[in-house]
């Protein structure tokens, strides 16, 4: 006997991660081609990024897809978003620097997490587990790169900070496509 669930949840976490990952890509790229932006501005557009990509890693916590491996660090994680979110949109006086740093953290923890997924996703038999996993070790050396700043120019950390949310865009949308499975029936 099938028994109907909802996939409200999934479907939105889904569409979520995909668009926020799409967004995080083109901001990545605005970053690199216009190192110059200003603080102000990237203050504000990372930190209610933050908060929303925070607040699907919620939402895809507390739903149920059938692998379980996009989601499963998402409640510590999305929280922690959401508070650097607000944390960036509240103190827009905080340097480059501190900045890369708030970033290259998560950046460098997510990567170390999405190896994992990489390696459960391996099991599980998803034909791209060596693509997220390709890409996780990426984004943790962007993350590592942000948080030893190698230059202190801001337009090079403009760049750095670009290419990390363009790593960051083009793993959760991997994630996204592979690794969350959405079946009307369980």
């Amino acid at each position: 006997m099938k028994t109907n669930r909802n996939v409200v949840p999934m479907r939105t976490a889904k569409a979520g991660y995909i668009i926020l990952a799409l967004a995080f890509c083109v901001l990545g790229v605005v970053m690199m081609a216009l190192p110059d932006v200003t603080l102000a501005v990237l203050h504000w557009v990372l930190g209610a990024c933050m908060i929303l990509f925070g607040a699907v890693k919620l939402v895809g916590y507390f739903s149920k897809d059938l692998y379980r491996l996009a989601f499963q660090y998402d409640l510590a994680f999305g929280a922690l978003l959401v508070t650097l979110g607000v944390i960036t949109l509240a103190r827009p006086a905080l340097t480059m620097s501190v900045l890369c740093v708030m970033l290259g953290v998560p950046m460098l923890a997510d990567g170390l997490f999405r190896v994992q997924m990489a390696m459960d996703a391996k099991r599980f038999g998803i034909p791209q587990w060596w693509l997220i996993l390709l890409l996780a070790v990426l984004l943790g050396c962007f993350g590592v790169l942000l948080v030893l700043r190698p230059s202190q120019s801001v337009r090079a950390l403009t760049t750095l900070l670009g290419l990390g949310l363009l790593g960051e865009g083009l793993l959760n949308l991997c994630v996204a496509l592979s690794a969350v499975k959405i079946v009307d029936y369980q």
